[in-house]
């Protein structure tokens, strides 16, 4: 039996079915956005993306995670 997905990427399958992007695709546009701080990239996500902020940070959470090698 599988571990339940925990932290952020629980968020995972609703931000695809709500915003119908794939995750690879929000991480691509995080990575490539000028911004560096993690407020400042779900503040962008939420005014030029329209994401809820929840969904906001949890992507931003486990993006900048990974780049960190975390």
């Amino acid at each position: 039996m599988t571990e339940p997905v925990k932290g952020p990427a629980s968020y995972f399958p609703s931000i695809e079915k709500k915003y119908g992007r794939p995750i690879a695709e929000w991480k691509d546009l995080i990575r490539s956005s000028p911004l560096t701080k993690h407020m400042e990239l779900v503040s962008w996500l939420k005014t030029e993306h329209a994401l809820g902020h929840g969904h906001a940070n949890a992507l931003v959470a486990h993006t900048l995670a990974e780049d960190n090698g975390m």
